[in-house]
C-alpha cells in the first residue's frame, strides 16, 4: 500500500522538503489524571493494536520511511554485502566437555542459525546433530531457542522456543536415541527450566498471562504429563527463575526484585522434596549462592555495598552463621563467582574494567589473569564441570574479535583456543582507547573509543556515541564486525559508560536511578561535549544511539540538548515513562518500581514526568531521528515509540529534518533473528547515519 492511498483511511498527509508525504496521526485528546495533575495525551488511542486505524498508521510510517530513504537503497545493499563478507559462514565453536561428550555448535554457509552438535570423548567419534535451528525457523520471521538442556542420562533433552518475540515459550523434548520429538510439550511458559537428577522430572517457570511476570514454578513429570505447582510469588515487584549448581547437586529458585533476593533450594536427586529457604528476604539485601560441596559460598551486599563473599555450612544456612571469605572493598565490585571443586574464580570490577581473580579454595590470595588492550570485556565462558583444573573465559575489545581461552589453575597460564575469524578485517588497522570525561558535578565518566588508524583528531570526523545506563547493566566494550563499515568511512565510535550502569560499582548504579536518574542523561551529554572538545568529532556531525532504556536516554538528551546531535537512532525506546509506569497490567511495570520508582507516589510521579521523553516533547529544532519498534514487543510496547514519533511530528520546528520509523510487524523486542537478517537492520541504521554525515 503506498502512502498516498492511505488518505482514504483517514490519515492526514502533508508535504515535506524531502518530496515525500509525511503521515500525520489524528489527535484524539485523552485526559490522564493523577495527583491532581492532568496530562493531555493526543495519541493515547494508539495503544490498541487491534484497531485497524492503528495498523494503517504503522503501515504508513513504514511506507514513508521507505520513500524518504529510497536514495540510500543502493548504499544499504552495499553495506549489507560488506557486512556479510566479514562473517565466516562455515564456523564452529570451541567444544566444551560435559559428562561423556564434547558439545559445540556450528554454522554453515548461507544458513541463518546454528546447528547444535556433540561427539563422544573417544577419538574419531562421529558427530551427532542435536538440534538444527534452521529447520525450526522455517516459516518464521523470528525465532528464539533457549539453551538446550540435557537430562542427566545425556540422551533426552528439552529446549524452549518462542516464534513471536513476545517471550512466551513452548518446551519440547527430544530423544537422541530415536532422533524424534516426544509427544509431550509444555506451552505458554517462561522458557526457564531445569532437570532433576532422578526420574524424568523438570521444574519450569510460568508467567502471568497479562504482565508476563514469572511468578510460579511447576514440577513436571514427563512420564505422566502432570504439572504440579511447587512455588508461587505473589509480590508483584518480584520475579522468580530457576538455576542448577555447577555440581548438579542442587536446584535453586531465585526470587528477586531489583533491591532484594531470596533463594529456595532442594537436592536435585530429591525432586519430590519441599524447597527450603536459604536466607529469608530482607529489604535491600541481595545475595546469590554457589555449591562448594562441604559448604555454600554466598555473594552478598550485606554490610557491603560492592558485595563480598561468605561461606556457610549447608546444615545451617542462617545469615548469622556466614563467615567472610573475600572482604568488601570500596573500589572493587564483586560482579560474579564460579565455584569449582578445588578453586573459585571471582569476576571483579575495578576502574570500570573486569578482572578475573583465581583462588585455590582455602587460600586468601589469588592470581589475576592478564589482559591486553585498554578497553575490553572479559566474560566467563562454557564451564560445565565442577571437578575441573581450568576455567574457560572469553575476551573481546573494541578492535579485537572474541577470543576463547582456558586458564589452567595449576600452571596459572592461559591457553588460546580460538580467535573468532573475521574475514576481510585486520585488528591492527584500528585503535582502541579508554578516556575519562568530567561530568558537571566533577564525576569522571569512562568512555571507550575505537577508530581506524590514521584518523586525525582535528574536529573533522563524524562520531557515533552509544549509551544505556540503567538497571545496573554495564555497557562493556565489544567488537562488532558490522561496525567496521562505519569506521572505514571515517567514523569514530564511542561507548559512554554513564551512571545507572554498574561499570564503576554499585554506587555508580545507585547514582543513576530513582531521584538521580537525570545523572544518566547529563553524563551522556557531558561526555559527548568532552569528545567534541578533545577534537574526536566534528561538532556538526555528532550522532547518538541507544535502545530500550537506552532509548529513554536518547529521548531525554533530545529534549535537554536538541542542538548537540545531528542525528539520533532510538531502538525500541522506552519513552512514555509515566503512562507505562502507571499501568500495572503491562509487562515489567510493577517489577520496575525499584528501578524508576512508583509514580503512584506523588514525588516519583513528578520526578518521572520531569524527564519522561514523551511528556517533555516541545516545539524545538530536534535532530534527525530514526526510530525502531516491533508490533509484538512485550518489553517496550510498540505504542510508546509510535506516539512519540507522532508527537514529534506535530511539535518539531524544522520539518526538513528526517523523522522516520521502522516497525517490524511480526517480531518483538529483539527484532528479526538470524545472523544475516539482523545485518539488514544494521545497514539501514548505518545508511541513515552516513547520509546525514555526507550532508553539507
Amino acid at each position: 500500500m503506498n502512502v498516498k492511498s492511505l488518505v482514504l483511511l483517514g490519515l492526514a498527509l502533508i508535504g515535506t522538503n524531502m518530496n515525500a508525504a509525511e503521515p500525520v496521526a489524528e489527535k484524539i485528546p485523552t485526559k490522564l489524571k493523577k495527583h491532581n495533575d492532568v496530562r493531555i495525551d493526543n495519541y493515547f488511542w494508539m495503544k490498541d493494536k487491534k484497531n485497524e486505524k492503528v495498523i494503517n498508521y504503522l503501515k504508513a510510517e513504514n511506507a514513508y520511511r521507505e520513500e524518504v530513504l529510497a536514495d540510500t537503497k543502493d548504499l544499504q545493499d552495499k553495506l549489507y554485502k560488506e557486512m556479510r563478507t566479514r562473517v565466516k559462514e562455515d564456523d564452529q565453536s570451541v567444544p566444551y566437555k560435559e559428562g561423556d561428550y564434547f558439545y559445540y555448535h556450528k554454522t554453515l554457509a548461507g544458513q541463518e542459525y546454528p546447528i547444535d552438535c556433540r561427539r563422544k570423548l573417544a577419538a574419531n567419534s562421529p558427530e551427532e546433530i542435536i538440534l538444527d535451528v534452521n529447520e525450526l525457523a522455517k516459516g518464521f520471521d523470528s525465532i528464539h531457542v533457549t539453551g538446550i538442556n540435557f537430562h542427566p542420562n545425556q540422551q533426552l533433552f528439552g529446549y524452549a522456543v518462542d516464534t513471536k518475540g513476545d517471550r512466551i515459550f513452548t518446551i519440547y523434548f527430544k530423544d537422541m536415541n530415536t532422533g524424534k520429538l516426544l509427544d509431550k510439550k509444555i506451552e505458554n511458559v517462561s522458557g526457564d527450566f531445569e532437570w532433576a537428577e532422578s526420574g524424568k522430572i523438570i521444574f519450569y517457570g510460568k508467567q502471568d498471562p497479562v504482565t508476563l511476570r514469572t511468578s510460579r514454578i511447576y514440577r513436571y513429570d514427563l512420564e505422566t504429563g502432570v504439572s504440579i505447582l511447587v512455588y508461587e510469588e505473589k509480590d508483584e515487584k518480584r520475579e522468580v527463575g530457576l538455576s542448577k549448581s555447577l555440581s548438579n547437586k542442587y536446584i535453586f529458585i531465585n526470587n528477586e526484585s531489583t533491591l532484594s533476593s531470596e533463594i529456595e533450594y532442594i537436592s536435585a536427586d530429591q525432586p519430590l522434596s519441599k524447597f527450603k529457604t536459604f536466607s529469608p528476604r530482607e529489604k535491600e539485601h541481595l545475595y546469590h549462592i554457589y555449591d562448594g560441596g562441604d559448604r555454600f559460598f554466598v555473594k552478598t551486599n550485606w554490610k557491603a555495598k560492592n558485595f563480598r563473599v561468605m561461606e556457610v555450612d549447608p546444615k545451617n544456612t542462617a545469615k548469622k552463621n556466614w563467615k567472610e571469605v573475600i572482604p568488601h572493598r570500596k573500589d572493587v565490585l564483586v560482579d560474579g563467582l564460579v565455584v569449582f571443586k578445588d578453586y573459585m574464580v571471582i569476576a571483579e570490577r575495578s576502574s570500570g574494567l573486569t578482572q578475573l581473580n583465581v583462588l585455590k579454595r582455602g587460600e586468601n590470595k589469588g592470581s589475576y589473569i592478564n589482559f591486553p588492550d585498554p578497553a575490553y570485556t572479559v566474560e566467563i565462558g562454557e564451564n560445565a564441570e565442577y571437578d575441573s583444573n581450568a576455567i574457560r573465559y572469553e575476551f573481546v575489545s573494541m578492535n579485537r574479535p572474541y577470543s576463547v581461552y582456558d586458564f589452567n589453575f595449576k600452571t596459572l597460564e592461559s591457553k588460546l583456543l580460538k580467535v573468532k575469524e573475521v574475514p576481510n578485517y585486520n585488528s591492527a588497522d584500528y585503535t582502541s582507547e579508554r578516556v575519562f570525561a568530567t561530568a558537571h558535578d566533577g564525576t569522571k565518566i569512562p568512555v571507550s573509543i575505537v577508530y581506524k588508524k590514521g584518523l586525525k583528531k582535528d574536529s573533522t570526523a563524524p562520531i557515533l556515541v552509544y549509551g544505556y545506563g540503567s538497571y545496573g547493566i554495564s555497557s562493556d566494550p565489544y567488537f562488532s564486525s558490522a561496525r567496521v563499515s562505519l569506521l572505514d568511512r571515517g567514523f569514530v565510535f564511542a561507548i559512554i559508560h554513564t551512571r545507572g550502569g554498574m561499570e564503576m560499582g554499585r554506587a555508580w548504579y545507585e547514582d543513576g536511578k530513582f531521584f538521580r536518574k537525570k545523572n544518566t542523561f547529563t553524563d551522556f551529554i557531558d561526555a559527548t561535549e568532552f569528545l567534541i572538545n578533545e577534537k574526536y568529532a566534528n561538532p556538526k556531525k555528532v550522532y547518538a544511539n541507544g535502545g530500550s532504556a537506552g532509548g529513554l536516554l536518547m529521548g531525554a538528551i533530545m529534549n535537554l540538548r536538541p542542538d548537540l546531535y545531528h542525528g539520533i537512532v532510538a531502538d525500541v525506546p522506552f519513552v512514555d515513562v509515566v503512562t507505562t509506569m502507571l499501568d500495572s497490567s503491562l509487562p515489567l511495570t510493577t517489577g520496575e518500581y525499584e528501578e524508576w520508582g512508583n509514580p503512584n507516589n506523588k514525588k516519583y510521579y513528578e520526578y518521572m514526568k520531569s524527564y519522561s521523553p514523551y511528556d517533555n516533547v516541545k516545539p524545538a529544532n530536534y535532530p534527525n531521528l530514526l526510530v525502531t519498534t516491533g508490533l509484538n514487543d512485550s518489553q517496550v510496547s510498540f505504542w510508546e515509540p509510535t506516539k512519540w514519533v507522532a508527537k514529534l511530528r506535530d511539535l518539531r520546528t524544522d520539518k526538513s529534518k528526517m523523522l522516520v520509523m521502522k516497525i517490524e510487524m511480526d517480531v518483538g523486542h529483539g527484532g528479526k533473528s538470524g545472523r544475516f537478517e539482523y545485518l539488514h537492520d544494521e545497514a539501514l541504521t548505518y545508511a541513515f547515519l552516513i547520509k546525514l554525515a555526507e550532508q553539507k
